[in-house]
């Protein structure tokens, strides 16, 4: 199996990028658009655990679009292949110390790379 062969790293890098932009300025429709589309797709927050695009798209349009703001402080993306990635990140929002994780399991569909799990935690 070739691992994060050029093309295929920048492309998942490119769409993870688009999802960080879209998460902090709160593009919801980007932010659904990244998810894949399925009951199979889950997300376990930092509060919440959602089973399914439409319990994730629920949680994204009754989301706060307040205090959205984060800095990254370490990703890592991995290729698998042609049509699989993970994507991990610690983040720290703005005007926290704490530290979070964020992790996100990406897959190539016809429609384009999307997430089909995520999780996302913070550290005591």
């Amino acid at each position: 199996m070739d691992i994060n062969l050029p093309e295929v790293l920048a492309e998942v890098r490119a769409q993870f990028e688009r999802y960080e932009r879209a998460l902090t300025s709160n593009d919801v429709a980007v932010l659904d658009e990244l998810f894949w589309n399925s009951p199979h797709t889950l997300r376990y927050g930092a509060g919440e655990n959602l089973y399914g695009w439409d319990a994730i798209a629920a949680f994204r349009a009754a989301r706060p679009a307040q205090g959205l703001g984060r800095e990254l402080l370490k990703t890592v993306i991995t290729t698998y292949g042609r049509d699989f990635a993970t994507a991990d990140t610690e983040f720290r929002r703005s005007g926290s110390a704490r530290t979070g994780r964020q992790s996100q399991a990406w897959v190539r569909m016809p429609e384009g790379w999307r997430v089909v799990a995520a999780h996302v935690s913070l550290l005591a």
